[in-house]
Order: C-alpha cells, then structure tokens, then sequence
C-alpha cells in the first residue's frame, strides 16, 4: 500500500528540521553563528506552523492535548533567540509524529492483508449449473461450491463427505484440517484439498472472518487506559507548565528561565509512545494472526507474570 500525503508531509517536516539542526550546527562550529541562527530558524518554522494546525484542529474539536507545551517552548525559544533550543524541540517533536504515521501506515498495511482475503464473490449452485454472486448476495441455506485453493466465503457446514481447510490465517494451526460432512467450515479459511460443497449458515457480514477484521479495527482505533490518562491530565499539566514558566521569570526576570522551563516540560516523546507502541504491537500481532481485543487488554498483557 502506497504511504499517505500525510505520512510523506510527516517525512519532510522531519528531514527539514533534522537537516536544519545539523546544518545549523556546522555553521556555529565554523564561527558563523548568525547564519546558524537562520537556519535554526528555516528548520523550525515549518514543524511549528504544522504543529499549530494540528493543535488548532485539536481545539476545534474540544481536546486539549499536551502537543500545547512543544508549540509554547518552539514559539518561546524563537521570540527570545534559543534558536537552538528551538530547534531540537522541533526534531523531537517531528520525529515523533513520524514514528507515529509509520506506525499507522504499518497498521494500515496489515489492515489492507486482512481485507485481501476477503473474496469480492462466491461460486453459488443454482438450478443444476453454478453462478458467480457477490458476497452480499448470499444468504443462509445457499449451497456453495469451494473449489481447491479457494477462501471460504461466508460460515458454513460442510455439505461433502470429507474437506481438508487450512485454518492458520484464523487459529495459527500450520496443518490443514480434515472437516466431515457436517462440520463446522470458518470463513477465511482456505481450502487445501478437492473442491467441496458448502451450505451457508451466515450471511458474509456476520461470519467469523468479516468478525476478526471488524475487531482489528476497533482495535486499532481503542485507546488504552494510560493513554485515556494522559489525555485527562493533559490540561492541568499544561497549566502547571505555564504557571511554573511564568514564575521562573518573574522571580528572576530572566526570560530564559522561562524558556528552559518550557524546553525541560516538553513531552514530545511521551505524547506519542503510547499510541505507538500501541498501534505497532495490535497491528504486528495480527500479521501473525493473533488477534487481541483492544489496547486496553494489550496493555494489560504487559503484567503478566505466569502463564
């Protein structure tokens, strides 16, 4: 699957402000600090204005999130000439937000495997011959021919004296299964032997494999509970940040002070460690075939001591 022009928007804000920092430190280190100035300055515009959108979208829509703090440092840093502070905020900060679309993009691909399997129609007996039919066309009682190599459609029972299924997409077993007439036959399931006949008990909708891909989804989208606490407290750890900011510099009347309390408070890699490591693991687990319900039981496994 093709990355998004999100993902590839992600990639330059990265790349730039990377190259910004390291440029801008060749020039310090050459003794031209002014042009390095510059270029600090070229490499964080463009993460900053990218992280003021967001958070602006973010507001628009009722949250409040910690990305607040790294746009307040950025802004700061550049107002009252930390330039280099500046910029390594902004290399934190996009790197971040790349590692994050990389792992959304490998959930994606994973998501996109899931979905190819599907079949789009089904070989459906009908008045002695067979008709190709959307999936969405059959229901419960449809007599289906499975011929060899082919994905079970929808759940079924078997309607042949024996069928030989290879289940390892759905239950990680390696060795095809031998089903008798009148077993139980998985959509999602390939057929490993000779072609046999299938009576529909579901319609493709409600079947087991079209209920796996539902769950990777929900999955996906779930947030754990350390990431829903993070969220809850991301207000009052903003004022605090501010609060604590501002008496740095009234106290001292260095505004610097205010700017390194600004700097130091920036979250950047735990605003997204989380979803990350969350999104990675759900989508990781399902290229091989283990589905977990959510983040929040993905989480949980994290303490487990004994099996």
């Amino acid at each position: 699957m093709e990355t998004t022009r999100t993902d590839r928007f992600k990639t330059a804000i990265l790349l730039i402000a990377a190259t910004g920092l390291i440029a801008g430190l060749a020039f310090y280190f050459s003794g031209e600090p002014d042009v390095a100035n510059a270029v600090w300055i070229a490499g964080v515009v463009p993460a900053l204005a990218a992280l003021v959108v967001e958070i602006l979208r973010s507001l628009r829509s009722g949250e409040v999130g910690l990305d607040i703090v790294a746009a307040l440092s950025m802004s700061a840093a550049l107002v009252f000439g930390e330039t280099l502070a500046a910029a390594v905020v902004a290399v934190m900060y996009s790197g971040g937000t790349f590692l994050e679309a990389f792992a959304e993009g490998r959930a994606r691909r994973e998501m996109h495997d899931l979905l190819s399997r599907v079949p789009r129609t089904a070989t459906r007996h009908r008045n002695g011959g067979l008709e190709e039919v959307p999936l969405n066309e059959i229901a419960p009682g449809d007599r289906l021919l499975i011929r060899q190599g082919d994905v079970v459609p929808v759940d079924g029972t078997v309607s042949s004296e024996t069928a030989f299924v290879d289940t390892s997409a759905l239950t990680g077993e390696s060795l095809p299964v031998r089903l008798r007439y009148g077993a139980e036959a998985m959509s999602g399931s390939t057929n490993a032997g000779e072609a046999f006949d299938l009576i529909a008990t579901h319609e493709a909708k409600d079947s087991t494999y079209a209920g796996i891909v539902r769950l990777v989804e929900e999955a996906q989208a779930s947030k754990a509970p350390m990431s829903r606490l993070a969220d809850r407290w991301s207000l009052g750890f903003l004022a605090v940040t501010v609060s604590i900011a501002f008496a740095a510099w009234w106290f001292t009347g260095d505004p610097i002070r205010a700017v390194a309390v600004l700097v130091v408070a920036t979250p950047c890699p735990l605003i997204l460690a989380v979803p990350v490591a969350l999104v990675a693991g759900l989508s990781r687990a399902a290229h091989f075939g283990v589905l977990i319900k959510g983040a929040g039981p993905l989480e949980t496994m994290a303490r487990i001591r004994t099996l």
